[in-house]
C-alpha cells in the first residue's frame, strides 16, 4: 500500500460542502484506505480575475492504485461535483490535487509527483502540517521551512468546525 496526500480545493457553490462531501467520498472508496484529514481553511484565490476565497483541506490515504489510477478516481470525484477546466487557476467547484505519493518522483504529460507548487503554496502545506507535522520532510526541506518562504501564509485562516 503507498501512502499518498490529496490536496482539496473549493471556492464555488457552497464550498465547505463541496470538501466535506468529497472527503466523504474518498474515505467511502473501496479502492482507499482512510488515514486523515486536516483541518478545513479558508485562503485567497491564487489565479485570474476576481474569486471567491478558497476552502482547502489535505487528506492522507493510502492505496493500492499506481498513480495514474488514483489520478483517474480524483478526477471522477472532481466530476461528480461538476468541476468544468475552462481556465487554468480559475473558480472551481473541486480541486483534487495529487500531492505526494509515496516516495516517487513522476514527471508525465498527466501528472507530476511531488506536486510541482506545493512548495510555495501555504494553503497546502499549513493542512499538510495538520496530519504530518511541521517536521515532516518533502525532499530535504522541513514544511516549516517551507513555510516560512510562502508569502500567502497570512491568507489562510482555520475555518470553525
Amino acid at each position: 500500500m503507498a501512502v499518498v496526500f490529496v490536496a482539496l480545493g473549493s471556492n464555488l457553490d457552497n464550498p465547505k460542502e463541496h470538501i466535506e462531501r468529497a472527503i466523504a467520498e474518498l474515505r467511502a472508496d473501496r479502492r482507499l484506505h482512510f488515514i486523515a484529514a486536516s483541518n478545513l481553511y479558508s485562503s485567497k484565490a491564487v489565479g485570474p480575475g476576481h474569486q471567491p476565497d478558497y476552502c482547502n483541506a489535505v487528506v492522507n490515504l493510502s492505496t493500492e492504485l499506481k498513480p495514474e489510477s488514483l489520478l483517474d478516481l480524483l478526477q471522477a470525484v472532481e466530476n461528480q461535483h461538476r468541476r468544468v477546466r475552462v481556465q487554468r487557476w480559475g473558480a472551481r467547484t473541486l480541486d483534487l490535487d495529487l500531492l505526494l505519493f509515496e516516495h516517487i518522483t513522476l514527471h508525465s504529460k498527466r501528472l507530476c509527483i511531488p506536486h510541482p507548487r506545493m512548495h510555495e503554496r501555504a494553503f497546502v502545506l499549513i493542512p499538510l502540517a495538520d496530519i504530518t507535522g511541521v517536521d515532516f520532510y518533502i525532499g530535504d526541506k522541513s514544511v516549516n521551512q517551507l513555510l516560512e518562504k510562502c508569502v500567502d501564509r497570512g491568507t489562510v485562516q482555520r475555518l470553525a468546525v
